[in-house]
């Protein structure tokens, strides 16, 4: 089954997640099928914090994907 979940990258303290499609069997920071979007939880003022394809989160999800929890609410706050 295809996962839309947040993969972790960044600095020890300083987080920096992507959003992917991945197969949910793959580990969270290994193989992706496709990057969706990113998401920085400790942006400053100013600077893009959240960005998601939504064409390509409406292509997966129509075609079985589902979302995570955390991905979920991310899209909820965005729209």
């Amino acid at each position: 089954m295809v996962v839309i979940r947040l993969a972790r990258g960044g600095n020890k303290h300083r987080p920096y997640f992507s959003i992917v499609a991945a197969d949910s069997r793959a580990r969270r920071d290994g193989r992706f099928i496709e990057k969706l979007g990113f998401y920085n939880p400790v942006a400053s003022e100013g600077v893009e914090a959240v960005r998601i394809n939504s064409e390509r989160v409406n292509y997966w999800t129509s075609v079985g994907a589902q979302l995570s929890p955390a991905v979920k609410k991310l899209i909820k706050a965005t729209a």
